[in-house]
């Protein structure tokens, strides 16, 4: 069946919000590499990038404003997707701690000290991970139609990317504990991201071997 126009909007909304998800750590990456270098430490976490190159609020910015104005199957689709795009927009207003900038140096939107700023975008990096494993797992898998063996597969890769995302968040407080090398974190959110952005492009057909066949007239 020839989807209408509302769904292929639908369908091209998630497939902008899993491309931006992909593409977003090595944007940053490339970006902050032709920057000022102002310590070793720059590549460690895409989130240093901030203080170098605009490509992380040019992309966590619109890819945070699109999963708020999203509008899923119900309610809970919806205050998933809307709590997960607030958490996305925390993260650019809340700058992380980096090592070449003095303790107590007031940063972000709010000018908060480097330190306070830091714990804050922390918890909503957290959660907006977490939110969209969640979206991932419980509201990707849902069908209201034939389940078929499709479906079936990218079901599968849903509950993947999902669970994918809750390991390596807890692969990264690991990380923090044992005081692993500083890169290690930049790994981390670079398989993050790209379950996120994975888990969308699925569910935005982006795939076409993975989605259901038309029905035949």
């Amino acid at each position: 069946m020839e989807k209408n126009k509302e769904q292929r909007m639908y369908m091209r909304i998630r497939n902008i919000c899993g491309l931006l998800g992909v593409l977003l750590p090595w944007l940053a990456i490339i970006s902050a590499s032709l920057a000022d270098r102002p310590s070793d430490e720059w590549w460690w976490s895409i989130s240093c990038t901030y203080y170098q190159t605009p490509a992380l609020v040019g992309i966590l910015t619109p890819a945070s404003l699109v999963l708020m104005c999203y509008i899923g199957y119900n309610k809970w689709d919806n205050i998933v997707t809307s709590l997960s795009g607030l958490c996305g927009l925390g993260i650019i207003l809340f700058p992380c701690q980096v090592s070449w900038l003095a303790a107590g140096t007031p940063v972000g939107f709010f000018q908060l000290p480097m330190e306070t700023s830091h714990i804050f975008h922390t918890i909503f990096a957290a959660l907006f991970f977490l939110l969209l494993a969640i979206n991932s797992i419980c509201l990707f898998t849902k069908s209201s139609g034939v389940m078929t063996d499709r479906k079936m597969l990218r079901n599968n890769i849903y509950r993947f990317c999902g669970w994918g995302m809750i390991s390596f968040e807890v692969v990264f407080v690991f990380i923090k504990l044992i005081h692993s090398p500083g890169y290690m974190t930049m790994i981390v959110e670079i398989i993050l991201l790209t379950f996120f952005g994975l888990s969308w492009l699925v569910k935005g057909e982006a795939f076409p071997f993975l989605n259901d066949k038309p029905e035949k007239k």
